[in-house]
């Protein structure tokens, strides 16, 4: 049976409204990476473009560097795989919830960046028949503040000079964001204390280098750890 069309636009606002924190974030590093790629000699067309097919914020910022140097396939490929691993393994919590999605499977994995992920991995829908449909949706607005920064931001750059020097960190302070909308907004801190211990232990151990997969590696086990002993104790 078809979505009732007054159910459906309140789907859509209920998804708007949880994806407004990542908005201005989206958009204003959109337009750091668009005026970056820009100062590189590729304009907004390709702003679109890596915005709507690679999706990678982070990934798009270190790209600009890649292509600007000339980087071979291979560099490429395992840079790609370096700054992204970290998918690999908080999206391993949502394989649950997105096993039955059906036409929104594709787009809900491809759509996945952190910022997404922390505003689904709590599980809570408005409509739990309708989950798919908002979390879909939510991916979606995601996405398209993303495209439209990247691509004002490669129009701006055409037109108005600035200066990039430290424009990557703004990923950063994303993060940041991202971390404390969490912290403040659950009442369940335990995932947030993990990450961030286990971050920093590895940071110590493995150095800045090269402790981003083994801190990947110590949350996704804990976290692992304890939700298998919160499921045996109820």
């Amino acid at each position: 049976m078809g979505i009732n069309i007054y159910m459906k636009k309140d789907i859509i606002r209920k998804a708007f409204i949880k994806s407004v924190p990542v908005m201005a974030g989206y958009v204003v590093l959109g337009i750091g990476f668009g005026i970056l790629l820009r100062s590189a000699g590729y304009g907004a067309l390709w702003a679109f473009a890596m915005s709507a097919l690679i999706y990678a914020g982070s990934m798009q910022y270190v790209g600009v560097g890649l292509i600007a140097g000339g980087a071979s396939v291979i560099t490429t490929i395992l840079t790609t795989i370096m700054v992204n691993a970290r998918h690999l393994f908080y999206s391993i919590s949502m394989i649950g919830r997105y096993k039955g999605a059906g036409r929104f499977k594709p787009y809900l994995i491809f759509a996945l960046t952190d910022e997404t992920y922390s505003l689904l991995c709590d599980g809570e829908t408005p409509d739990e028949e309708n989950a798919d449909l908002y979390r879909f949706l939510v991916s979606f607005f995601n996405q398209c503040y993303w495209v439209t920064g990247s691509v004002l931001g490669g129009l701006l750059g055409a037109v108005i000079p600035f200066s990039t020097e430290g424009i990557e960190f703004s990923m950063t302070a994303l993060f940041i964001a991202s971390f404390t909308e969490q912290w403040l907004t659950r009442k369940d801190h335990i995932p947030a204390v993990t990450g961030f211990a286990g971050t920093l232990i590895c940071l110590l151990v493995f150095g800045s280098e090269n402790f981003l997969i083994p801190a990947m590696l110590l949350i996704t086990l804990v976290l692992t750890i304890l939700r298998k002993r919160e499921e045996a104790a109820e």
